[in-house]
């Protein structure tokens, strides 16, 4: 007998391939790209909205019901928490994002024999170039030199220089490793703070101080910039709050790649409309996608990225 593996996102072909010749003689990989999102993007892998046809329906329920593994939750024209109803005999759920903790207790999930696994690991490197990105942007004053060129006007100015200033992370995973990576080429001094505390833990991650989490603000005191990793938990809602945002230096910059239910936007906002946040580079918001209404839309000083900074090419392999 063979396990079924059910593709029930948008995935590359390449991928599918590597996935079934991990054991043919022990794996059958259901792969019906009709049945699918269509993919967007290079690296989609959540997909245009569709809708089914019966008959697709129909074989999409079929698939689901034979299957044992499933890439990514299933989803489509029936509602999500419905969709594993489906697939009684289902014991394992790979997902394609770093974060699945929101999915897996939105699906009732958090109590079940199910196995939930996550794509930690993967996106890293992408999303620390994105922070790196804002960083620069800020410290080479990109507002002046946009508003320069717009107006066809030569109009010398003095930026700043990441190097000799200090960088704060809240999360210490696999992302913040590799923005401690190319803090340090920048030669940036790093400081971090995680939920779990160890007097070994600055030397394991490669900063310069580990603060221990009840300590943030102090943390955040001494901070040029501010980069958040954290996922979305009981915990981490509404984390890096007013308080948070009055303990920053004055003219700090602030990236976000983690999760945007982490952040107070509001007072975000109105730190950046003060000025007491000088820039902010978002790739995650507290609704998403980002409603029109949103201040940040309109803001000179935020970078507005549609939560994209862990895609790349290389993700999708042709």
């Amino acid at each position: 007998m063979k396990t079924i593996v059910f593709i029930t996102s948008p995935l590359a072909l390449e991928y599918v391939e590597r996935i079934r010749a991990v054991d043919p003689e022990r794996l059958e990989v259901i792969y019906e790209p009709d049945l699918l999102r269509p993919m967007r993007f290079a690296s989609d892998h959540i997909g245009a909205p569709f809708r089914r046809t019966a008959d697709q329906e129909r074989r999409w329920r079929e698939n689901l019901a034979r299957s044992e593994v499933l890439w990514d939750f299933p989803s489509g024209s029936e509602d999500e928490t419905t969709g594993l109803a489906h697939a009684p005999g289902v014991k394992w759920v790979q997902g394609t994002s770093a974060g699945i903790g929101q999915k897996v207790k939105s699906l009732g999930l958090q109590d079940s024999e199910i196995i939930c696994t996550t794509a930690r690991g993967v996106h890293g490197s992408q999303s620390a170039e994105f922070a790196f990105l804002a960083l620069l942007m800020h410290a080479k004053n990109h507002m002046h030199l946009d508003a320069a060129q717009r107006a066809h006007r030569w109009v010398e100015y003095c930026p700043d220089e990441l190097a000799g200033k200090t960088l704060a992370i809240v999360g210490a995973g696999h992302m913040a490793s590799h923005i401690v990576r190319l803090g340090r080429a920048f030669q940036m001094r790093i400081l971090a703070t995680a939920r779990h505390y160890s007097p070994g833990r600055a030397a394991e991650l490669g900063v310069d101080h580990f603060y221990p989490l009840q300590r943030l603000h102090a943390m955040l005191a001494e901070a040029d910039a501010l980069v958040v990793t954290l996922p979305h938990t009981p915990d981490t809602e509404g984390m890096i709050d007013a308080a948070a945002f009055a303990a920053l230096k004055p003219n700090a910059a602030f990236v976000n790649v983690g999760r945007g239910q982490v952040v107070d936007e509001a007072a975000l906002v109105e730190g950046l409309r003060s000025g007491r946040i000088a820039f902010a580079g978002l790739d995650v918001f507290a609704v998403e996608p980002l409603p029109p209404s949103s201040p940040l839309w309109g803001m000179p000083n935020v970078l507005v990225s549609p939560h994209s900074s862990s895609v790349a090419p290389a993700l999708h392999a042709g």
